[in-house]
């Protein structure tokens, strides 16, 4: 990977400035952390006031660090900020019809054996266009109620289901840090979707029903742990507290529906963005651009078009066809953007971070050492984001960091490459989540286990995904 980076500033002489600036970075670092767990502030002020700092300190000037952080949330947000929207859209949509019900009644039936993988395949359905923590309130009933009627232990159902939550969480978009990752290093969103599903489902397979039955062992609970599962708001770690109540809450169907949708139709609606962005990469590498059909597959396969697509298509299949009136389905429209405000602004100002680091010339001098020592920007971004994931708990603040401090050292590379360092990434942002996030405590007080349960079975999930991830991306690194 490092023989395709274009070298001309990356390979220049070592100066004062690339000394100033990293020091400033990590100043800049260490003041968002600060702000973020030491003073209790939102992570989108703690990265704008971060923000501000290292431009100002790295000789951007008065005048140009606002210009620059400007540039970097508009770059961001202009395209990152219609996918979550989207994203979110059709999530309320499955969770408010039923049809989330109708998959996880569908898919649980059968032999008691299979239910730990089931249950992996359920939270990967489901987490494609949810948040973690409106697929964690709506998967928890589900999981407690299979771990009554089996009479086992609930960690064995429960860690697969957060490890398909955590794994599409981090890796596959429309989730917010992938795509923000994506929209900072320019990388293709159809080949890192086609790359993070080859990545996430030997990650799900060894971090969920395989260590499951490890944790199992470990923290041999029941269903008890269901009394504390309790619907309402709820925080994933990136500063914001999201409302995940009404008929989302425990996967409640709305009572404005009168059926519920089909099986075959959740599939399809909740699949076809998924199935348009994989041909839109198929496409991309197998087909000449000057045959007819190319356009075309280029059109329905970029990722607005095809989230809006699905999103039309959930209006009828997730809407009209289950009893809901043009109204209700106008405002559930509606009300699905409401959780998401703290997610685009913590993305945004996350951009503007990173556009202050590349003007001011940290990310060049970060390059430098990492040419010097023979560092990808893949190994490179896993460690960053680990660290900031460390220290902040927010996979989100986690990615954004680390992206922009790669970015440098990611021009040039091929798309696949820029997609493995987007995936490296969100292996890194997601690395042994513990007392400092509240996805932390949210587990903790919906499977009602202790700290050191906790530990024992979500942030060992964590870690395994995270140093799995990192692994089979190195992996593919060597075929690209």
């Amino acid at each position: 990977m490092l023989a395709q980076l274009a070298t001309a500033d990356v390979n220049a002489p070592w100066n004062g400035h690339d000394t100033r600036v990293l020091i400033v970075a990590v100043l800049g670092i260490a003041l968002i952390v600060l702000l973020i767990v030491g003073v209790k502030l939102h992570a989108f002020l703690a990265l704008t006031i971060g923000s501000l700092f290292v431009g100002l300190a790295s000789g951007i000037g008065a005048g140009g660090v606002t210009k620059s952080f400007e540039n970097g949330v508009g770059g961001v947000l202009g395209y990152v900020g219609v996918l979550i929207a989207l994203g979110a859209m059709l999530g309320k949509l499955l969770a408010d019809s039923g049809g989330a019900d109708k998959v996880v009644d569908t898919l649980l039936r059968g032999r008691a054996a299979t239910l730990p993988w089931k249950m992996a395949l359920i939270a990967g359905i489901i987490g494609i266009p949810m948040f973690f923590e409106i697929g964690l309130v709506l998967l928890i009933p589900i999981v407690m109620l299979a771990v009554r009627r089996s009479g086992g232990k609930a960690m064995l159902l429960g860690i697969p289901a957060l490890a398909g939550l955590s794994v599409l969480h981090g890796f596959v978009p429309p989730h917010p840090g992938p795509l923000a990752a994506i929209g900072i290093l320019h990388g293709n969103v159809g080949i890192t979707l086609a790359l993070g599903l080859l990545v996430a489902i030997p990650s799900v397979a060894v971090a969920g029903p395989l260590f499951g039955r490890f944790a199992a062992q470990w923290v041999p609970i029941g269903a008890s742990g269901a009394a504390l599962a309790v619907t309402g708001g709820s925080e994933r770690g990136d500063g914001e507290v999201r409302d995940t109540g009404g008929a989302a809450a425990g996967g409640a169907q709305d009572p404005n529906a009168t059926r519920s949708p089909t099986f075959t139709w959740t599939l399809i609606t909740v699949l076809s963005p998924v199935v348009l962005m994989l041909l839109k990469a198929a496409a991309d590498v197998w087909m000449s651009k000057d045959a007819a059909l190319f356009p075309f597959l280029e059109f329905i396969g970029d990722p607005v078009v095809a989230l809006l697509i699905a999103v039309l298509l959930a209006m009828y299949t997730f809407g009209t066809a289950v009893g809901f009136s043009v109204s209700v389905l106008s405002r559930k429209i509606g009300e699905s953007l409401f959780p998401i405000v703290g997610v685009l602004l913590i993305v945004g100002a996350g951009g503007g971070f990173k556009q202050v680091l590349v003007d001011g010339g940290t990310g060049t001098a970060i390059a430098k050492i990492a040419v010097a020592a023979s560092l990808s920007a893949l190994v490179l971004g896993w460690m960053v984001a680990v660290l900031i994931r460390l220290a902040t708990g927010s996979a989100t603040v986690a990615t954004v960091t680390a992206a922009g401090i790669v970015a440098p050292l990611a021009a040039g590379l091929s798309d696949p490459n820029l997609s493995l360092v987007v995936l490296a990434i969100g292996a890194g942002s997601l690395f042994f989540s513990h007392v400092n996030d509240a996805g932390f405590w949210l587990v903790k007080e919906y499977f009602g286990l202790t700290v050191g349960q906790t530990i024992k079975t979500w942030s060992v999930m964590e870690t395994i995904i995270s140093v799995m991830g990192l692994g089979l991306t190195l992996l593919l690194s060597l075929v690209f």
